[in-house]
């Protein structure tokens, strides 16, 4: 009943494994790593293996952490919507009714969701071992990175089951198992390279600490989920589409939202008691003050509390402790609207195709450009309040720290908060436009990530390769074109300087990062604004063109 005879676990398999993107990703996921070995294999006809050691390993660690984290970003994709999708397809009752037990039911959606992931991971096993004959990298380590990077899965692959067992939309989900899964993978990351200079110690820690580690943290996820599955708090999901947010916030533990009370107004107006004006966009109103929140605030309430948690240690260290890496809290500010961003937008258009409620918006009286309007701006708006609470340190600290008194770094500082609000910009009209595309809220959501992804980290991806293993003008040349993509380039490309005010402090174990002024210089950041301006011109008339045809054969 849990594996042999799961029909959960055998009827996601056919599924899953028999349609054509499965094959597809496993091609394209295979070739790509093979590529990067390719490029960056030696090119000497004699090979001193007494030399090369180094850089084999530099190519083998950056092998591991690029699929590390492809996995970490692959993994909510795969079981961010094992039971949401339940929930969607109105087929979530019917699950809880069949005479299987919970822990059956959870444990095949996870293995189901989890077996195409292996497939990919076990797949790269014949290029990484290409990297043996060059050195400097022992079979045991590669054993102890596969090994790392199959508990990770498991574990990524557990924590996005739960999470989809506390929500009812996909997108809300995906967006929350993203929040949690990330920092863990950076953590990973972070480890993993620290151990470098002590092989021993890494390669233990990840044969039997980790591996034991990551077996209790899922049994003890799926034992959660489990439970909730045996006594569904939302079962009745029919009649329960719209939730009573006075009553949930009755309930809630930790943070409430106060619809009016600011700041919370800001991204939540209170309901509607008047008339609305003659000039007001109905959409507007519509999404802002109840389409939004029509399935409660649970995700928005953890969005808020994972972020601010995040934030706190990242915001001490990074802009106070040691100011030199300011850039680094930027792009904690970029990567959370990254995640953000999209999942406000992605369902605008999408949502109306799964309601079968498009041909009645197209046939009202509004406009093709109203209603995008509307709904854009909806999710602009609370994506960019969002992003605000956790970019407010940055200009508390430009007021209270005195490192940053001086012309270069106050216009850094501006040129960061206007590179934090393109990509607000960017992120929710490129979400919007995937939903004027697709069909579905789920795969609109993951096309919207995969292209912003692409955008914004294949270009450090790149530079980081050109660094390491890709020598020569011709690579140095494309990586500072695509560099223009990025805003995380833009950020560190800035000439920020710093220094320690108290000489005793400089003497520490930062002296060395903080008070070396970065040279750079704006090119990419202008790069940067003019790339966004353009995509978002173009972008923008494409949806409208494409709404402007749709509206037209409705009859109108």
């Amino acid at each position: 009943m849990y594996l042999i005879e799961n029909p959960v676990l055998q009827r996601e398999l056919l599924v899953n494994l028999r349609m054509g993107r499965a094959f597809v990703l496993l091609f394209l996921y295979v070739t790509l790593l093979g590529l990067v070995v390719l490029a960056a294999w030696p090119t000497q006809e004699r090979l001193d293996l007494t030399q090369a050691p180094q850089e084999a390993r530099q190519l083998v660690d950056l092998f591991f952490i690029g699929q590390y984290l492809l996995a970490g970003m692959m993994t909510p994709s795969f079981a961010a919507g094992t039971i949401t999708g339940e929930k969607e397809r109105k087929t979530y009752e019917m699950l809880l009714a069949s005479p299987l037990r919970p822990t059956a039911i959870v444990l095949g959606k996870l293995l189901a969701s989890l077996t195409h992931l292996a497939a990919l991971i076990v797949a790269s096993l014949p290029i990484a071992m290409l990297c043996l004959p060059l050195g400097g990298v022992h079979p045991y380590e590669v054993l102890a990175a596969y090994v790392s990077l199959l508990g990770s899965v498991m574990v990524f692959g557990a924590i996005s089951l739960t999470c989809s067992s506390l929500f009812k939309r996909t997108a809300a989900s995906l967006v929350v198992s993203y929040l949690v899964i990330l920092p863990l993978a950076l953590l990973a990351v972070l480890f993993w390279q620290m151990g470098a200079s002590n092989g021993m110690v890494r390669l233990v820690v990840s044969l039997t600490f980790f591996p034991a580690a990551a077996i209790v943290i899922t049994v003890m996820l799926l034992a959660m989920t489990a439970r909730r599955l045996l006594r569904p708090p939302d079962v009745g999901s029919e009649g329960k589409e719209v939730v009573d947010l006075e009553q949930e916030n009755r309930e809630a533990v930790g943070l409430v939202i106060q619809r009016d009370q600011f700041p919370d107004r800001l991204f939540a107006p209170p309901k509607r008691e008047t008339l609305m004006a003659d000039n007001a966009n109905p959409v507007y109103d519509k999404e802002i003050r109840s389409e939004i929140f029509s399935q409660g605030t649970l995700m928005l309430r953890l969005v808020i509390q994972v972020s601010m948690f995040l934030a706190l240690p990242l915001m001490a260290v990074c802009l106070f402790i040691v100011p030199a890496w300011f850039p680094w809290y930027v792009s904690y500010v970029l990567l959370f609207n990254m995640l953000v961003g999209p999942v406000f937008c992605a369902g605008a258009i999408t949502s109306e195709r799964e309601r079968q409620t498009m041909e009645l918006l197209l046939t009202t009286t509004l406009s093709p450009r109203e209603i995008l309007l509307g709904k854009l701006l909806v999710g602009l708006r609370i994506s960019t309040v969002l992003t605000s609470f956790v970019l407010l340190p940055v200009a508390l600290a430009g007021v209270l720290e005195q490192q940053y008194w001086n012309a270069t770094n106050v216009w850094v500082l501006i040129s960061s908060v206007v590179v934090v609000y393109l990509t607000c910009a960017f992120t929710a009209t490129t979400a919007m436009f995937c939903s004027t595309l697709c069909r579905r809220t789920s795969v609109s959501l993951m096309i919207s990530y995969l292209v912003i992804i692409v955008l914004f980290l294949a270009p450090l991806a790149l530079r980081t390769l050109t660094r390491t293993v890709f020598h020569g003008a011709a690579w140095e040349a494309v990586s500072e074109v695509a560099s223009v993509t990025s805003p995380f380039a833009a950020v560190f490309g800035m000439p920020f300087q710093t220094q320690f005010l108290d000489p005793d402090l400089a003497q520490g174990r930062f002296s060395r990062l903080a008070n070396a002024s970065r040279s750079g210089d704006w090119q990419v950041f202008w790069g940067y604004v003019l790339f966004v301006c353009v995509a978002l011109s173009v972008i923008t008339a494409t949806m409208f063109y494409s709404l402007r045809r749709r509206f037209q054969v409705s009859g109108r």
